[in-house]
């Protein structure tokens, strides 16, 4: 069972403060898709979406220097003020990237383009093979993926990190059997995919040896080299440069945060929410979530996951 723990390591020394700040913001919990292995299937309202568009705006103004709001749900893409959104964190500097389904038209995805004006960070788009589930419905996929691509590389700030787009899907057992065939499919169209581990209860399942051994060689956890990370008592920059914003406004350090009710940055539509100021010891034995780990806001020394999730 994934449950908090007291911190049982040694401190390390913190990875150096970040100069941009990241936000998972899950604008929504409404979705046009109801797969199987969602983490939200249980959710008792899977309509809501953050709708003071205006109250979360000014709240993003008063974060201090440029963040990256990585936009999430739900599907961003239902969300009804979406393009307001994004062209408002735009023009207060900040980047903006977003988690999809990819189900969007490809006129759909391009207003979004324009709205974020050269500032997208990470476009990531999901692969679920139980809607996309045939070779005619995967070519489409790719050939509008490869289309997205190209329009994020002509369109963007040179001032800031170029754009990146990449292509993620959740390693159930059914498609295990698919997923080097896919790797391979996808990056001989110059697309990066990624695995994501299925989890049950919030936890990853419990995969046997061989399934382990081929989630490694592909790369793990979007490509991180393990299918579980564990960074219990290591400094983490979560809760000083990355928190978990829901469409209610509620903030979280993390995602483990969260789940456990624990560590609220308050209400960030309200002067209730307060950021750190320094890296502090990570409290939950297992992180689903890559993000601190992408933007190096802990470090690499010490970590137990690569021993653990060997072959």
């Amino acid at each position: 069972m994934n449950t908090p723990e007291a911190n049982s390591r040694p401190t390390s020394r913190p990875t150096s403060r970040p100069e941009e700040g990241v936000v998972s913001w899950n604008v929504n919990t409404a979705c046009n898709y109801r797969c199987s292995y969602c983490t939200q299937r249980f959710k008792e309202d899977r309509g809501r979406w953050a709708k003071d568009t205006g109250r979360f705006l000014a709240a993003f103004a008063r974060l201090p220097g440029r963040w990256e709001i990585k936009l999430s749900g739900g599907e961003p893409f239902v969300h009804p003020t979406l393009d307001e959104l994004t062209s408002g964190l735009a023009a207060l500097g900040h980047r903006i990237s977003v988690v999809t389904n990819f189900s969007a038209d490809l006129a759909r995805v391009e207003r979004f383009v324009e709205a974020a004006r050269g500032r997208i960070g990470v476009f990531s788009a999901s692969l679920h093979l139980e809607y996309v589930d045939d070779v005619e419905a995967v070519s489409a996929f790719v050939a509008k993926g490869q289309r997205v691509q190209a329009r994020l590389r002509e369109a963007y700030d040179e001032s800031l990190p170029a754009p990146s787009f990449c292509v993620t899907t959740v390693a159930t057992r059914a498609v295990l059997p698919r997923l080097t065939e896919l790797v391979t499919r996808f990056d001989e169209a110059g697309l990066e995919l990624k695995l994501q581990p299925e989890k049950q209860d919030r936890d990853v399942i419990d995969y046997d040896d061989d399934e382990r051994r081929v989630l490694v060689q592909l790369g793990g956890h979007n490509r991180t080299g393990a299918i579980v990370h564990r960074f219990e008592g290591l400094p983490c920059w979560a809760g000083a440069r990355y928190f978990i914003l829901d469409d209610r406004g509620e903030a979280f350090r993390c995602y483990p945060a969260r789940r456990y009710r624990r560590e609220s940055l308050g209400n960030f539509l309200e002067a209730s929410f307060q950021l750190g100021d320094a890296a502090t010891p990570c409290r939950y034995a297992t992180c689903n979530c890559t993000v601190p780990i992408a933007r190096r806001m802990m470090p690499s020394e010490g970590r137990p996951d690569a021993e653990e999730n060997a072959p």
